[in-house]
């Protein structure tokens, strides 16, 4: 969408408007569906791997009964999908039921419907520090102050998190709810060790708030044990009624068909559902058929498994790459799995600055500070690996490199050129400006 810069209906529009910004990652699609550029932007799954013929058998079975799948159906979802979230989730360890669960069009639809349920302006949430940037999104409509909790290799920091919530307790915040991506978090691809998600569950007890744990890609992983989700951890300690479980459909069948549900308790889902309904009513009967059809007739295991073997070879080329070409004070994550690295350079470079010159030379980002929101992040960027094959990565991160390296021999020119201007303006007496450097 283009840029308005004056509106003529601006006085009408409603205050909590105000606050809302687009997505950087939405922003960049236009850029890049450019030919030639490598996007290591998007964080696409790749749908080419499910195959045209797949896609035709499903079809045709829905086809068999149009009538239902054109029709509108329950607010809550159909049976049928409902088994295959239950489904899905014992897979990854979580028990579940038919009525403890609700689809949504999308897992963004079950944020935007989890913040309705839960916020009033000036709300406290507590998230991961860099988090999604489309959750910040849809957080944002119900102008809530967003307390970012810094993370580790280990995940979120619980004596962090403590912090935080103690302070927001003195200033007279009610926080509402701790938002975590704790598996191959997006976008810094960090996974919550088992030891901090039980930490977190007790500081949501202690404080009484809700988790909401958003889990889109824990069945993409690539090396080490499955860890119980914040979900099943609590069901273990008989306390089944705190976490807040966002599925979806995006990244274990496809992106297109939109499809996402919560798992919740009754009080909960039934504030979800009178939402959901001012909404859009409910959701696409055709989505959910296509999904049940495929899960209930086809190895879906395999298939997630073939994605995680084709991402993981991606993942390692991009982790090669980057150790090949990047310099030295470039840091970055090594994900178990998931979709995202995220690379910090240094503190004096800014990666929203540098992307029209990464851009002009054919390669694509998405930087730091859209992932926080109060605009940290400035030396970040988030680099996906799950849409561009091995060697198209390696030239991608080698172009992304040069661009790098470009701005830090720019600045050491300045610098000397600083130096030299104040040696001869001050004598022998003065001294450089030493730059410091972000060790991530």
């Amino acid at each position: 969408m283009p840029l308005v810069d004056l509106d003529r209906f601006d006085f009408l529009y409603a205050n909590r408007v105000r606050g809302m910004k687009t997505a950087a990652t939405r922003d960049l699609m236009a850029t890049l569906s450019r030919p030639g550029i490598i996007s290591l932007a998007g964080g696409f799954p790749d749908t080419r791997a499910f195959g045209e013929e797949a896609f035709r058998e499903i079809s045709g079975s829905v086809a068999a009964d149009a009538a239902q799948a054109l029709q509108y159906g329950p607010t809550a979802g159909l049976e049928s999908i409902k088994d295959v979230i239950v489904e899905v989730m014992a897979a990854e360890g979580t028990q579940a039921s038919q009525e403890e669960v609700f689809t949504t069009t999308g897992a963004q639809q079950g944020l935007d419907l989890v913040a309705k349920t839960f916020l009033d302006e000036g709300d406290g949430i507590l998230c991961e520090g860099p988090t999604y940037a489309g959750a910040l999104n849809a957080f944002a409509a119900y102008r809530p102050r967003v307390m970012h909790v810094p993370m580790d290799r280990a995940g979120m920091i619980p004596a962090a998190a403590r912090e935080a919530l103690e302070k927001a307790r003195r200033g007279g915040i009610p926080v509402k709810f701790v938002y975590t991506v704790p598996n191959f978090q997006n976008p810094a691809g960090v996974t919550m060790v088992a030891e901090r998600r039980r930490e977190l569950l007790e500081i949501a007890r202690e404080f009484d708030l809700v988790i909401v744990e958003d889990n889109p890609y824990g069945m993409l992983r690539f090396e080490g044990e499955p860890l119980p989700t914040l979900s099943a951890l609590e069901q273990e300690d008989g306390d089944v009624d705190r976490v807040v479980y966002l599925g979806t459909f995006s990244k274990i069948f496809a992106p297109g068909v939109r499809l996402g549900w919560v798992r919740a308790q009754p009080g909960i889902l039934h504030k979800i559902n009178i939402g959901k309904q001012g909404a859009d009513l409910c959701s696409s009967n055709l989505s959910q058929m296509l999904i049940a059809s495929f899960f209930e007739n086809a190895d879906w295991r395999a298939y997630v498994k073939r994605l995680t073997g084709i991402y993981r070879e991606r993942r390692d080329a991009m982790l090669d790459a980057l150790a090949e070409f990047m310099p030295k004070e470039v840091h970055w994550t090594h994900p178990q799995g998931g979709l995202f690295v995220w690379a910090t350079l240094p503190s004096y470079l800014d990666a929203t600055a540098m992307l029209p010159r990464a851009i002009a030379k054919n390669v694509a980002y998405v930087p730091g500070e859209g992932f926080y929101a109060g605009g940290n992040g400035k030396n970040c960027m988030r680099l996906n690996f799950s849409f561009v094959e091995p060697e198209k990565i390696r030239r991608g991160i080698e172009l992304l490199a040069e661009v790098v390296r470009e701005r830090m021999e720019l600045r050491s020119d300045l610098e000397r050129g600083s130096q030299r201007g104040s040696r001869s303006q001050a004598g022998p007496r003065s001294t450089g400006v030493a730059s410091g450097t972000d060790k991530g």
